[in-house]
C-alpha cells in the first residue's frame, strides 16, 4: 500500500518541480531543440557536424549577451526594466579600448575602474528609479542616451586596442573555455538565489507591500538589482571589447533589445518576482543559435529581423499555453 502511495507522491514532487521551475525548463528543452536544428542545418549545408571552431566562436560570441540577460534579469525581477545597459556597454567597451594598456597592473586596474563606472551608473538609475519614483522604463531610456553621448566622447571613431593576454583571459580563441565563465556564473546564480537580498528582489517583485510588511526594505533592494545590473553590463562591455580586440562607440546599441528577448526565451516574467538568469543564459544561446541558424538557411540578411521577431513571437506563444495546459493538467 505504501509504495502504491510513494509512485503517486513522486509524481506529484516531480510536477510541483517543474511547474515551480516551468519557465526555466521551458528554456532549456528550447536550447536543446535550437542546438539541434543548428546542427542539422549546417551539416546539410557543410556536409559535416559543428567542430572546435564553430562552438568556440559560438560561445565567445554569446558571453556579452550572456552578462547582458544576467544584468536586465536582476532589475526585471524588481518589476523593472533597464534600457540603459546598451549605452552601458558602449561607455565601458570604449573605456577598454581607449585606455586599456598591456600589463597586469593596467589590465586588472581598468577592469577594476570600469566595474565601479557601472555600478555607480547603475546607482543613479536606481535612485532615479527608486527615491524618484520615476518610470524605470523612461529613466533608463533617458539615461540610455547620456550614456551613448560619453561613450562617443571617450572614443569618437572605432579603434583603440585591447591587449592580447587580456583576449585570452577572457573569449581564448582556441577552445570554448569560455563555458567555464557559463557554469560559474550559473553556480553564482543558484547561491544568490538563496541569499538574503536574492530572496527580497524575488519579494519586491511579486509585491512590494507584502516585502515591506515583512520587513524587506524595498528601495535598498531596487538600488541594489540597478547596481548589480550595472556591473554585469559593464562587464558585457568589457567580454565585448576582448571579443572584438578593440573599440566602438556604437557596438553595444543591439544589446538592450537583445537582452530583453533573451530575458523573455528564458522565461523570466517581465512583471517581476519569477524567472531565473539561468534562464536567461539559456536564452542569450538561444537568440545567438537562431541568427546561426538563419545564416546557414541562407536567408537574406534583410529578412532576418524579421525572422527573428517571428520565432519569438512563436516561442512566446507556444510557452504561455503549454504553462496553461500544464497549470490545468
Amino acid at each position: 500500500m505504501s509504495a502504491s502511495l510513494a509512485a503517486p507522491a513522486r509524481l506529484t514532487r516531480v510536477r510541483r518541480y517543474l511547474l515551480h521551475n516551468l519557465g526555466l525548463n521551458l528554456a532549456l528543452a528550447l536550447l536543446v531543440v535550437v542546438v539541434a536544428l543548428y546542427c542539422g542545418v549546417y551539416f546539410a549545408q557543410q556536409g559535416r557536424f559543428p567542430g572546435n571552431f564553430e562552438l568556440t566562436s559560438t560561445v565567445d560570441n554569446t558571453m556579452p549577451l550572456v552578462l547582458a540577460a544576467i544584468a536586465q534579469t536582476l532589475v526585471v525581477l524588481t518589476r523593472g526594466i533597464d534600457l540603459s545597459i546598451g549605452g552601458m556597454m558602449d561607455l565601458t567597451n570604449a573605456l577598454a579600448a581607449a585606455h586599456m594598456k598591456a600589463g597586469i597592473g593596467s589590465m586588472l586596474g581598468w577592469s577594476a575602474l570600469i566595474l565601479a563606472v557601472g555600478a555607480g551608473l547603475g546607482l543613479v538609475n536606481g535612485l532615479l528609479v527608486a527615491y524618484g519614483r520615476l518610470q524605470p522604463i523612461l529613466v533608463t531610456l533617458a539615461t540610455l542616451s547620456i550614456f551613448q553621448g560619453l561613450a562617443i566622447r571617450v572614443l569618437p571613431d572605432p579603434g583603440g586596442a585591447i591587449p592580447q593576454a587580456y583576449t585570452d583571459a577572457l573569449v581564448n580563441t582556441s577552445a570554448p573555455w569560455a563555458l567555464v565563465y557559463v557554469v560559474a556564473l550559473a553556480l553564482l546564480w543558484l547561491g544568490f538565489r538563496r541569499s538574503a537580498l536574492g530572496v527580497a528582489l524575488f519579494a519586491v517583485g511579486n509585491d512590494e507591500r507584502a516585502a515591506r510588511a515583512n520587513g524587506i526594505d524595498v528601495i535598498r533592494t531596487k538600488l541594489a538589482a540597478y547596481m548589480m545590473g550595472g556591473v554585469f553590463a559593464a562587464l558585457a562591455g568589457l567580454v565585448l571589447a576582448a571579443t572584438a580586440t578593440s573599440g566602438d562607440a556604437t557596438t553595444g546599441d543591439g544589446f538592450t533589445l537583445r537582452s530583453v528577448v533573451a530575458v523573455v526565451l528564458g522565461g523570466v516574467s517581465l512583471f517581476g518576482g519569477r524567472g531565473s538568469a539561468i534562464g536567461a543564459m539559456a536564452g542569450a544561446f538561444i537568440t545567438m543559435m537562431i541568427v546561426n541558424v538563419l545564416f546557414f538557411t541562407a536567408i537574406d540578411p534583410l529578412y532576418q529581423s524579421f525572422f527573428e521577431g517571428l520565432f519569438l513571437v512563436v516561442v512566446v506563444v507556444l510557452g504561455a499555453v503549454i504553462g496553461r495546459r500544464f497549470r490545468r493538467g
